[in-house]
């Protein structure tokens, strides 16, 4: 008999429970997928068999054109999402703290983030060339906007009750922003910080479209034009684990960063 406190609101379930469901759902997903394909259901041409896919994996490893790919990746990703993180979680900060910053940097900031990166990118060669600088500036413009307004989100959510009493008890300007503004807002912008470096992963094939001659990105277009579906499957499966291992680096250090309030981000 099922327990009824796993469908109770917000009570949490045994670690062991979360996992196993985790990897219940992975398994359900591959087994979809065999049944598809050794089945006969889809053609190989549209959905390869999971064993052409690791086969397809193995020989990328082996011939080391995916761990270079990946390496470049890794690197694009990594580039423009450190430089969104370096502007955008002060200025979310300064937004979220002070008004005269949001009225400043709030309207623009709102109405692009709306506008898609992709369309940016034949301004992008124009302005920085083919080279890595346009792929970074992709990843960058993707992720910066949206970043900067969840910053400024998780600042604003300080409550003011805490920092009215703060000023009663004689607390400073200066003391009330680094003593309690920013104590309070950082573990919503570290969780910010993880779910936007996500969203970097999703522009990774966007800006590695035009001009690449290698990377993750490259490879799945280059495998969609000579029609090796196996070679597509593999390199969204890398940005997928590769996804995966970044958030659980996140997740690690929020544990470690605010062991007292016992979660591990949203």
């Amino acid at each position: 008999m099922l327990n009824p406190k796993l469908f109770t609101p917000k009570e949490d379930i045994p670690r062991g429970l979360y996992t196993a469901l985790g990897l219940a759902c992975f398994f359900a997903i591959l087994l979809v997928w065999s049944l598809l394909t050794y089945t006969g259901l889809v053609a190989p041409m549209f959905l390869p068999r999971p064993d052409q896919a690791l086969r397809a994996g193995l020989a990328l490893l082996q011939g080391g054109g995916l761990i270079a790919d990946t390496g470049l990746s890794v690197f694009r990703v990594a580039a423009g999402f450190l430089l969104a993180a370096l502007l955008g979680v002060p200025l979310g900060i300064l937004m979220g703290t002070l008004k005269v910053f949001e009225g400043l940097f709030e309207p623009v900031i709102g109405f692009i983030r709306y506008l898609p990166a992709s369309a940016f990118i034949p301004l992008f060669i124009l302005w920085l060339g083919l080279g890595e600088l346009e792929k970074i500036a992709v990843i960058f413009f993707g992720t910066f906007f949206q970043l900067t307004l969840m910053v400024m989100d998780a600042t604003k959510n300080t409550p003011m009750d805490l920092i009215e009493v703060s000023y009663t008890l004689g607390a400073g300007r200066r003391d009330v922003f680094f003593k309690v503004i920013l104590p309070y807002s950082l573990p919503g912008i570290v969780d910010t910080l993880r779910i936007t470096f996500g969203w970097a992963w999703t522009y990774l094939v966007v800006a590695e479209i035009v001009g690449a001659t290698s990377g993750l990105g490259f490879m799945i277009m280059q495998s969609s034009r000579f029609l090796k579906p196996e070679r597509i499957i593999v390199g969204i499966l890398v940005i997928g684990f590769l996804g995966i291992i970044t958030d659980a680096l996140f997740k690690l250090t929020y544990r470690l960063s605010f062991p007292w309030l016992g979660k591990e981000g949203r």
